[in-house]
């Protein structure tokens, strides 16, 4: 019987690629996203497109109802929706903060609630939560969404222990740098907030940096890639790294000082 998998922040990047990898490999794929107009290309191949927006309880609800009618099941969540809200922490507005954390930590959380108790009915689960290395380590500017991160990073390490027994997997994906347009926005919305700033230095620093790195950064494939590797192994990993620096950047976090790994990261701000 085919896996039924949803996939949330299927209109763009790693999720679209996502989704298509899985749907050309035998799987039951529903894709999720706000922005279901950008979606023809998925239901043109046989993906099952819901509009769903994971700061609103009504269409996570409803959608969770729909796969569940259609295939009675739902073997793989892959929480892939989020964004970033880039900007100095003292500009970035609280009501803009608060939406961070909705989207990227409580709609996050509220979906795996609604698919848990299928998923411990079948005595089988893969929950991808897909994070950044960026819930590891921390830029200037990025501050709310790094909060975002590591709380999703503590979330799925408490879920995992919780959830183990029922035959259901937790896995954490953390990409490095990768080509999606979320980088784009994210300091598009940091000149906006910070650009004018006492900060406005700072933003000019980390944008150059953004600029200089972007084009190194690896396609979305391979994160789909390595998705699809995660979810197909017996006895996933906790946590899967792949990305524009992303291992030597965490292997430098845990070996060097604060002090230091602080002074390697402003030593970018040129």
């Amino acid at each position: 019987m085919k896996k039924v998998a949803l996939i949330t922040g299927t209109s763009s990047g790693m999720g679209k690629e996502t989704a298509k990898l899985l749907a050309g490999n035998g799987y039951t794929v529903y894709g999720a996203a706000r922005r279901t107009e950008k979606m023809d290309e998925l239901q043109n191949l046989g993906i099952h497109v819901i509009k769903m927006d994971v700061s609103d309880e009504d269409s996570m609800v409803t959608g969770i109802q729909k796969i569940i009618k259609d295939e009675g099941k739902i073997d793989i969540l892959i929480n892939n929706a989020g964004f970033g809200s880039f900007g100095a922490i003292e500009d970035v507005p609280i009501t803009d903060a608060r939406y961070q954390m909705e989207v990227n930590v409580f709609g996050l959380a509220r979906l795996i609630q609604l698919v848990l108790p299928h998923m411990r009915r079948g005595r089988y689960g893969k929950i991808v939560n897909v994070t950044s290395i960026g819930g590891k380590m921390a830029t200037p500017l990025g501050g709310w969404y790094h909060a975002s991160k590591f709380a999703v990073e503590g979330l799925s390490d408490s879920l995992r222990l919780e959830v183990k027994s029922f035959g259901i997997d937790v896995i954490l994906i953390e990409p490095g740098g990768v080509k999606t347009e979320w980088g784009d926005i994210a300091f598009d919305h940091a000149k906006d907030i910070s650009g004018n700033t006492v900060y406005k230095e700072l933003t000019e620093k980390a944008g150059r940096v953004f600029a200089k790195t972007a084009e190194k950064n690896i396609e979305a494939i391979e994160i789909a890639t390595l998705i699809k590797k995660a979810i197909e192994s017996e006895k996933p990993k906790a946590r899967y790294v792949k990305g524009y620096l992303a291992k030597p950047v965490l292997l430098a976090k845990k070996w060097l000082s604060d002090a230091m790994f602080d002074k390697m990261i402003m030593g970018q701000m040129k």
